[in-house]
């Protein structure tokens, strides 16, 4: 068994690891950039060594020093975690040949399946049925588009090295295909260095449906069941579960002996997940299941396959490295209930799901969940990085008792000051699409204004907040003389202000709401997993720039990819302006109104701070 590990990951992904190898007897390494040196992966490690700056590509991304942190730590093996490196083969061929342990499928299988192109390719000669599309080496964008006209709109453009949702852009006209080329190809190689892509026919009802695969030296290949996956936005994941829901035994048997059939086809060993997009106009169907990719790394989603299964994945993954056969057969593997796991994130839903980093002074996670997080109250959530807050799974006997702990959990929990996405989880679990299992990929965009939009508090729980304020504050003197006046009657009410809003409760009508003291004068109230942040004094006047006045403001920290006009050009409402790249994802910063672009602060390459004024847009006559 390996002695001690080195893990070359951060955050959740790194504290999950910790947790199963320090279980394991195994003493765990950890690596830092200078915006996490006082993270929890960092303290949750025997040891820890600095990597370098904030930037991943400094820092997380530098296999170079990575492997000098486990040679000089006396770190016997290397796991990538899954993200960064976790599926790069030259990295891991340069633990193998530094004397390390690498923990993940051997190079070639990561080489085989890296490539989206190259791997559709090599399941259609296995006999695993692919999506129809456009695998060619020719990459202008005459031949892309002409192929894509071929295919037929809508028609998705795939990076050929992507992943996590990256790279990806669903194309309905040939009008937009140029532009949205240019931007999956600059997202893909910014992401993956490189700006290849493939095309696929889009499927108009598509689920997506993946498998999770486990391989060992002993030629022992195995699945572990299927994941749906289907609840997306902009083909990032954002609630998972375990088994797909509606999924019968034939269909079950059929995609399952599939992914299987893919393992063994690169000899895979270790955890991988097999992806497939199914057609579900019809339901489920053996006959309408498509191969996308191979993942050649654990997924963020493995806790529902463990809660379903009773298996820790990890654990199987140190195992299998360290030469020992896969734990359990196929016919010893079953389900057990149902799972549903959702991504809580630092953002800001009713604003284009911008980040939201910052300190976390609130946090508050309520019981009967699994919660796997890097980060604890005091931590900061870095502008640097994936913003994710936690992953909160729960498990019960049926796919409803799973769905209503999870919402419960959602509605009890706090994270703040800064925005999360905890209401939008909510309202997505709360969708009666969703509660009847009725799923497709289309489903959170076809509804996305009603689950972003934010909602006033609501009588009752504006009743909760003046209770609770009221006994926070309880005054030295009797309760009775509470609001007593001599010329009329005892007024109980309290005001709150919110969102420039002002709200009047009664203290003693107490809907049974949760609420606490934010400090400051100032209470938290959750309904329906919608943080409320309620102040007993008015808010100050407004004063600074903002998009009606033309101003565009930087809306974090972040880097200039593109700049599409030039002072003194014209432009429409909506048009873009310019792209920021923060946390992984490219924003789009564009006109608020026809007019005149006077200033242009903004460069390619340029990193600006939160609110800097990067151009402003003059009204046009009239």
């Amino acid at each position: 068994m390996i002695r001690s590990l080195l893990i070359a990951n951060r955050g959740e992904i790194a504290c999950r690891i910790i947790r199963t190898a320090q279980a394991m007897g195994i003493r765990t390494v950890t690596v830092y950039s200078d915006a996490d040196a006082r993270a929890r992966h960092v303290r949750c490690a025997d040891q820890a060594v600095h990597i370098g700056p904030a930037a991943a590509a400094e820092s997380y991304l530098r296999g170079d020093r990575i492997i000098a942190a486990a040679l000089a730590t006396g770190a016997q093996a290397i796991h990538p975690g899954y993200g960064f490196l976790s599926e790069n083969a030259d990295f891991a061929e340069a633990v193998i040949a530094a004397g390390l342990v690498w923990v993940g499928p051997d190079p070639a299988s990561i080489r085989a399946m890296g490539l989206k192109d190259a791997a559709k390719t090599l399941m259609a000669a296995a006999g695993v049925p692919v999506t129809p599309g456009y695998l060619g080496a020719d990459q202008t964008p005459a031949r892309l588009l002409a192929e894509a006209e071929k295919i037929g709109f809508p028609v998705l453009i795939k990076a050929v090295a992507g992943g996590g949702g990256k790279g990806m852009r669903k194309v309905d006209a040939a009008q937009q295909f140029l532009e949205m080329l240019e931007s999956c190809q600059r997202e893909a190689q910014a992401s993956f260095g490189n700006a290849q892509v493939l095309l696929e026919k889009w499927i108009t009802s598509p689920r997506h449906i993946e498998v999770q695969v486990f391989g060992d030296r002993h030629g022992n290949v195995v699945h572990l069941f299927e994941r749906d996956c289907s609840l997306q936005r902009r083909h990032q994941k954002v609630i998972e579960e375990a088994p797909a829901p509606g999924m019968d035994a034939a269909t079950r048997a059929a995609i399952c002996a599939a992914a299987v059939q893919a393992a063994r086809a690169v000899k895979y060993v270790g955890a991988g997940t097999i992806e497939f997009i199914a057609d579900a106009t019809h339901g489920l169907r053996a006959d309408r299941v498509f191969f996308m990719e191979m993942n050649t790394r654990l997924q963020v989603e493995h806790p529902v396959t463990e809660a379903i299964t009773g298996v820790d994945l990890v654990e199987w993954q140190l195992r299998v490295t360290s030469g020992e056969s896969l734990p359990l057969a196929q016919d010893q593997l079953t389900i057990t209930g149902h799972a549903i796991e959702a991504r809580l994130y630092a953002e800001d839903p009713a604003h284009g799901f911008l980040p939201s980093p910052g300190r976390v002074d609130h946090l508050h996670f309520a019981p009967g969940a699994r919660v796997e997080s890097g980060i604890e109250q005091g931590d900061r959530v870095s502008s640097f990085y994936d913003p994710m807050v936690a992953k909160v799974i729960t498990h019960g006997p049926t796919r409803e008792d799973a769905r209503a702990a999870l919402m419960q959990w959602l509605d009890a929990s706090f994270v703040g000051p800064m925005k999360t996405n905890t209401a939008f989880l909510y309202r997505c679990l709360a969708l009666p699409e969703f509660r009847d299992a009725n799923l497709d990929t289309g489903l959170i965009g076809r509804n996305e204004a009603s689950l972003t939009t934010p909602c006033p508090p609501s009588p009752g729980a504006i009743d909760a907040a003046a209770a609770h304020y009221r006994r926070a504050m309880a005054q030295p003197y009797p309760a009775a003389l509470g609001g007593f006046r001599l010329n009329a009657l005892p007024d109980r009410r309290l005001r709150f202000y919110a969102d420039g809003e002002m709200f009047t409760g009664d203290p003693t009508t107490d809907s049974g709401t949760g609420a606490a003291m934010a400090g400051d004068g100032t209470l938290v109230v959750i309904e329906q997993g919608q943080a409320h942040f309620l102040s007993t004094t008015p808010p100050p006047p407004r004063i600074g720039v903002s998009a009606a006045s033309g101003a565009i403001l930087a809306p974090m920290p972040g880097k200039v990819t593109a700049v599409d006009v030039a002072a003194g050009d014209h432009v429409s409402a909506g048009q873009r302006l310019l792209v920021l790249e923060a946390m992984k994802m490219e924003h789009a910063l564009t006109a608020p109104f026809d007019g005149t672009v006077a200033e242009l602060h903004a460069a390619t390459g340029a990193q600006v701070p939160v609110e800097a004024l990067l151009a402003r847009v003059e009204p046009s006559a009239g």
